[in-house]
């Protein structure tokens, strides 16, 4: 086109774009950037809904919508986010293109809220509920496409509980659009870490480095006060700080969830981490417009300097000494361990158990696995028997810890009493499924699957406690798929799983399986031995309980076998199995089988004499 042409006038969208990232950056440079509140909970206290899928008001509700964007402007912020928390093909349970016709409407609900204000319109996205065996990389490239092409510059990525994926996706849309502008924020707790047990300090300073990022910070679940205190710890290079606080901690009342009206205290919280130098500033959970308008009044009178660029301090109460685990030192200097597995009582009768305790303790056995609510059923807590034994017995306790039955909180609880107690050795496990028609009346309750909670517990030892725990993990080498297994295997020694337990080793397949993970894997193994009492419990354990696979050969000895003969067969199948499987273990984990106590002893004292040959 000719220069001086009416039609030079007309920008294109790269340059609206670059227009817009210069005033966003420059604006950061002498403003605090403050973000409109939640639209998720006002949307819901307003229009009496609920709360979820709120992101299909665009659509259905989008007057509603837009008047809430309104009233965020009104109130003061300088930006808004669009209504797409959740739009993605799980949280909304539709194809992709009910999730594009949804980001559609939202981001043009945005734009027409902004037009004219000068306000900065960020594109929301959330994170995609975990997947097992999925790369959610893909949805995130294509929520990402949609936006630039509607023509989104800056991009909020928040309530995160991992960095995965992040660095990645904020690259990719810096290559397509070099000159957007992308905050990345993690839902933390007030201790600093996430609902997957990540820590937001080691987040943060993971991804300061990355040059894609502008911005890092924190959000949800926390209150004003303690995202303070957390503010207060965190100083970044090159990079923007960014919070956004819940409202406080809410009430439930009739299954509805509500927070306190705290407009002025919230804002006072907020005018504190201005002055700490946090640059962008907003509103999470439970913050209504009210409370924007009390903040921004509260920041606008106040001078800025530019951000501070230092590199990030973490000033968690580091564990002063590390105390040694001789369980730990033992499987080092070579010698083979042996483990054998309890299963806790049903009811409060626990004389059985300590008496078998006593008898292993005799037996020369170095540690007893207590397991966790075995097949999704209710039994005396694992941990909780695992501090009475080592009290009273002085036995070294491995206690299991599975996922379904606890959220982070109450996790790290149960961690810092075992720690406390003495017992530094933990299996983590993900813990068997819950029955279908049980889901309504018990709920897993899990942040977790086994590779994340092992994440959590490493992190935990670096930053917590003094005497670190020993992180056991579960290795099915009977697994169909034995090369994925092995590949979640290398996950969770990532994650700080140094020795792993396995299933029970009753096939031809399941022994190859164990040499090629003690080829491959940087890791100790105890190998699993688990006795058979009948022909009855091979079938049960056959077809039923999954993980375990007993070869035809030994299911033919056991067919005809009386009581007195399948009791023989348990002890020489068990032992010789102990046998062939000790070139590539570095230990035994032997599970006692329907508390036949006297079975295990038998193979104990086999294996002891084999020792003394």
């Amino acid at each position: 086109m000719k220069k001086g042409s009416h039609q030079t006038q007309v920008k294109t969208k790269q340059e609206q774009r670059n227009e817009v990232e210069m005033n966003i950056r420059e604006y950061l440079k002498t403003n605090t950037l403050i973000f409109d509140g939640a639209m998720g909970t006002y949307y819901a206290q307003l229009e009496k809904k609920p709360l979820v899928k709120c992101e299909m008001a665009n659509i259905h509700d989008e007057e509603a919508i837009l008047r809430i964007h309104h009233e965020y402007i009104r109130a003061g912020c300088m930006a808004i986010k669009t209504n797409t928390f959740g739009a993605n093909v799980t949280c909304l349970d539709c194809p992709f293109e009910g999730v594009e016709e949804v980001i559609r409407k939202g981001y043009e609900l945005a734009r027409r809220a902004v037009a004219g204000s000068g306000v900065y319109l960020f594109a929301d996205i959330g994170p995609i509920p975990f997947r097992d065996n999925e790369n959610l990389f893909a949805e995130y490239q294509k929520i990402a496409d949609l936006f630039l092409d509607l023509g989104a510059v800056n991009f909020l990525f928040e309530t995160f509980s991992s960095a995965e994926y992040l660095a990645q996706i904020a690259a990719y849309i810096k290559e397509k659009s070099p000159q957007a502008f992308i905050i990345t924020e993690f839902a933390v707790s007030p201790d600093g870490y996430t609902r997957q047990g990540n820590s937001g300090f080691q987040i943060f300073e993971e991804l300061s480095g990355e040059n894609s990022i502008d911005a890092i910070g924190f959000n949800c679940i926390s209150g004003p006060y303690h995202l303070l205190q957390l503010a207060k710890k965190l100083e970044a290079k090159d990079k923007f700080v960014s919070i956004m606080p819940n409202a406080g901690y809410p009430t439930v009342i009739d299954n509805r969830t509500f927070f306190e009206n705290n407009a002025g205290y919230f804002a006072d919280q907020m005018l504190e981490m201005a002055k700490e130098g946090i640059a962008i500033l907003g509103g999470c959970c439970g913050t209504a417009p009210e409370f924007i308008r009390k903040t921004a009044a509260k920041i606008k009178s106040l001078s800025l300097p530019e951000p501070a660029v230092k590199r990030i301090k973490i000033t968690e109460g580091k564990p002063a000494a590390q105390a040694e685990n001789p369980l730990m030192e033992k499987i080092r200097q070579g010698e083979k361990i042996i483990a054998v597995e309890l299963d806790p009582p049903a009811n409060t009768d626990i004389d059985f158990l300590m008496r078998s305790a006593q008898k292993l303790q005799e037996n020369k056995v170095d540690a007893i696995t207590i397991a966790d609510c075995p097949i999704a059923r209710a039994r005396v807590d694992s941990s909780l028997l695992a501090c009475k034994l080592k009290k009273e017995l002085g036995v070294t306790p491995i206690p299991h810890m599975t996922c379904r039955d606890r959220n982070i909180n109450a996790t790290k609880a149960l961690l810092l009493g075992l720690n406390i107690e003495g017992v530094n050795n933990v299996l983590v496990v993900t813990g068997d499924p819950i029955p279908s028609a049980q889901r309504d009346e018990v709920k897993a309750r899990s942040n977790f699957n086994s590779a994340i909670l092992a994440n959590y517990i490493r992190t935990l030892n670096e930053n917590t406690f003094a005497r670190p725990f020993t992180i056991y993990g579960a290795l099915n080498v009977n697994a169909r798929n034995f090369e994925a297994q092995l590949k979640h295997a290398r996950k969770k020694i990532e994650n700080g799983v140094s020795v792993f337990l396995t299933q029970p080793i009753l096939t031809k397949k399941a022994l190859e399986n164990l040499q090629e993970a003690s080829r491959v894997l940087p890791a100790k193994i105890l190998g699993g031995i688990l006795p058979i009492v009948s022909y009855k419990n091979a079938c049960f354990m056959n077809n039923e309980i999954s993980g375990i696979d007993v070869s035809p050969e030994i299911m033919d000895l056991y067919e005809n076998a009386s009581k007195e003969q399948a009791r023989n067969l348990a002890v020489d199948i068990s032992t010789r199995m102990v046998r062939e499987i000790s070139a590539y273990v570095d230990g035994y984990y032997l599970i006692t089988p329907f508390q036949r106590l006297d079975i295990v002893t038998d193979i104990l004292e086999n294996m002891l004499q084999s020792q003394a040959g």
